[in-house]
């Protein structure tokens, strides 16, 4: 058999397998692999497997690229008070240079995909780190603002790589068990990026005027610099290896990326028919077709995109449009104003209260990763949607109270709208926000996953410079406390959009989601039979739930 390995078929040509299991419980369930005669064999999977070292290490380096976004969102809030001071700028400039590195991303973004596909996922991350590396010591050389935009343009260029590649990498390499946790880590480090730049804009703000906005930016230099030595430990992608042929080298990885042995031939059995290559194919190279290399991805995606394509493509895209739309980049980059506006006047009084916010947004971030592969992905989002919207609307009550007694000491509108801030940030962070990462991508098949989740990015960075650019414009024309209503609004329809498209995708292995997005709003079905047949292959004929997983998945 072996020798007709180079004649691949298409992945609909492979023999179904029952799906890889996140987390099976203690007792009969088993998982099922072919032995060299086709014939069905049980193995059991380890009791209590071990979370692995080896593929947390992995996604831990790969999402330090988000590192760069998060510490450009919070030092831009601050150092855009002092740049405002010092080149003289106006409110509309303000919000170009805020918003503009989102647009400028989108660039990134559609190059990475393809990057990422020709060179590999690991030094797509590689080109992301040295990208924005040129980009902060550009807008730390700043002498003025044109300057100062050249920089964001390249700064912008590495975002936009960073952002596509981490979450597919850490997707990649993560066994099911813990796929929610590691894909996770990017939001992760965006937050922790945005700690760390709001803590720089605060230790800089005692320097002069025209020396300490340009030391916040060049600062933003110095994660590349550790990503870059990082990244020589990384393995490449599983995944990618194999789209490449090189079953040896994706076998080796997923043995040490694997929580048992057993898993990792299951995860390289599921590749393999996702790319198109015979199960019993066992070369460590082969010859992959050219439609697995990408070929007719966009015209699979946008032309003639199946139903199950097109539901996957709706829900991608609409999380990271909500996720965005919901003002999250708005009051983040403009905290300071918006304390401002509360009745906080001193410069360095708002830059620390900034640092809570960061602080308050990473806390609550690491608090989600621990709960997406325990409690679900649905759960979790409908939860921090409906506390968001809540926190908004309280918010834009305190500041409409603030603006019909303008000029009055009020402390307890200070508290309050300090308080619906952390709020709002703390319910964006245990939900939409990791999750967004974690669901777009791992809900793509193989063959379309780089270019689809570059596909979310682009659409996340359209929404956060819309938002960003407008949102002085916006306060003006319709006061503050009315553009965090309106903000309100949005999560409003953006939580029914979640309850009605987005199934469930807690325990199900990535090349299994094809069957459960191929009925729009009848994924519940699609997702009940899936349970069904894990039950059978479990031994115990889909008469019990021991994990009582199919209400909390429906």
């Amino acid at each position: 058999m072996e020798e007709n390995c180079s004649e691949l078929c298409y992945p609909q040509s492979a023999k179904i397998r029952e799906p890889l299991l996140a987390n099976p419980p203690v007792g009969d369930r088993r998982a099922e692999n072919n032995d060299v005669s086709g014939n069905r064999i049980k193995v059991d999977p380890p009791k209590k497997p071990k979370r692995n070292k080896y593929a947390f290490a992995c996604a831990i380096l790969a999402s330090m690229t988000s590192i760069l976004l998060g510490y450009d969102i919070g030092v831009m809030s601050g150092a855009a008070i002092y740049i405002e001071k010092d080149l003289k700028v106006t409110d509309t400039q303000i919000e170009i240079l805020l918003g503009i590195l989102n647009l400028y991303s989108l660039i990134g973004s559609a190059m990475a995909g393809r990057t990422s596909d020709w060179v590999g996922r690991r030094y797509t991350i590689v080109i992301s780190g040295a990208i924005f590396f040129t980009g902060a010591i550009l807008m730390g050389l700043s002498t003025n603002y044109t300057f100062l935009m050249c920089g964001r343009f390249v700064a912008g260029l590495g975002v936009g790589y960073a952002l596509t590649i981490a979450p597919v990498y850490a997707a990649e390499v993560s066994p099911a068990s813990s796929r929610g946790f590691l894909t996770s880590f990017p939001e992760v480090f965006v937050n922790v990026g945005i700690l760390l730049g709001y803590i720089s804009n605060y230790a800089f703000s005692f320097c002069a005027l025209d020396v300490g906005w340009r030391l916040m930016l060049g600062v933003g230099a110095i994660p590349s610099v550790i990503l870059a030595i990082g990244v020589l430990a990384m393995p490449e992608s599983p995944r990618w290896l194999v789209m490449q042929g090189r079953l040896g080298d994706a076998r080796q990885v997923l043995d040490k990326t694997s929580d048992s042995k057993e898993e990792s031939m299951l995860r390289l059995a599921d590749i393999k028919e996702a790319a198109g290559i015979p199960e019993d194919c066992n070369d460590d190279i082969v010859q992959v077709t050219g439609h697995s290399h990408g070929e007719g991805v966009w015209k699979e995606l946008f032309v003639h995109p199946t139903p199950t394509v097109l539901h996957i493509v709706i829900a991608a895209l609409g999380f990271h449009f909500f996720q965005q739309a919901s003002g999250i980049d708005a009051l983040v980059l403009y905290s300071p104003r918006v304390f401002e506006k509360a009745g906080i006047t001193n410069s360095n009084q708002l830059l620390l209260c900034t640092v809570g916010v960061g602080l308050s947004k990473t806390v609550f971030t690491f608090v989600a990763t621990f709960f997406l592969d325990r409690v679900g992905r649905r759960p979790l989002v409908l939860t921090s949607m409906a506390g968001m919207v809540a926190s908004l609307v309280c918010l834009g009550t305190s500041l409409t109270i603030v603006d019909q007694h303008e000029g009055a000491r009020m402390t307890w509108a200070v508290v309050l709208c300090l308080c619906c801030v952390l709020a709002f940030v703390g319910f964006f962070s245990t939900g939409i926000g990791p999750i967004a990462w974690v669901y777009s991508s791992e809900i793509f098949p193989l063959r379309l996953r780089a270019q689809g989740c570059g596909m979310g990015v682009a659409v996340n960075r359209v929404m956060s410079g819309v938002l960003s650019m407008t949102f002085i414009s916006l306060y003006k024309a319709i006061t503050m406390g009315g553009a965090f209503f309106l903000y309100a609004a949005i999560g409003a329809v953006g939580w029914i959009f979640f309850f009605t498209m987005l199934p469930e995708t807690q325990g199900r292995n990535l090349e299994d989601m094809e069957v459960l997005f191929g009925k729009f709003h009848k994924w519940r079905k699609a997702n009940k039979l899936l349970e069904k047949k894990r039950q059978v292959a479990r031994g115990d004929g889909g008469t019990s739930d021991p994990d009582n997983r199919v209400s909390l998945l429906a």
